[in-house]
């Protein structure tokens, strides 16, 4: 069964940073291209970076490029998202799956609120 558990989220004023990890179970990190997305209050889910399965090159959007890293601990099972300089426009529901579609069902997410 596949599991995919968010955390890290939680309450940072304008500038500050979160470290966001998701523990996968149930595949193998490296078949995957892994990715976080994020949904904010009455806005679609947008994915906003990945990480290539055949190379580890990495993506951003350009609303979070030069702020956040991707990065990924295949012995640990967990992708991980370093948010920097964080804005109030990155509040949202946090979430990693496959990318660019999510082939698993999603996990429960994890909150971030920033506060201005």
């Amino acid at each position: 069964e596949v599991q995919l558990v968010e955390s890290g989220g939680g309450w940072v004023q304008t500038g500050g940073s979160l470290r966001l990890s998701c523990l996968v179970s149930g595949f193998t990190l490296d078949d995957y291209t892994i990715g976080w997305f994020r949904q904010a209050p009455g806005k679609k889910r947008e994915g906003i970076s990945c990480m290539d399965k055949s190379d580890n090159s990495t993506y951003y959007a350009t609303s979070v490029k030069g702020r956040f890293a991707i990065s990924k601990d295949n012995a640990k099972n967990t992708v991980y998202l370093q948010m920097n300089s964080l804005k109030p426009e990155d509040t949202a529901v946090y979430y990693c799956n496959t990318y660019p579609s999510a082939v698993w069902d999603w996990g429960q997410g994890t909150q971030v609120t920033v506060s201005s």
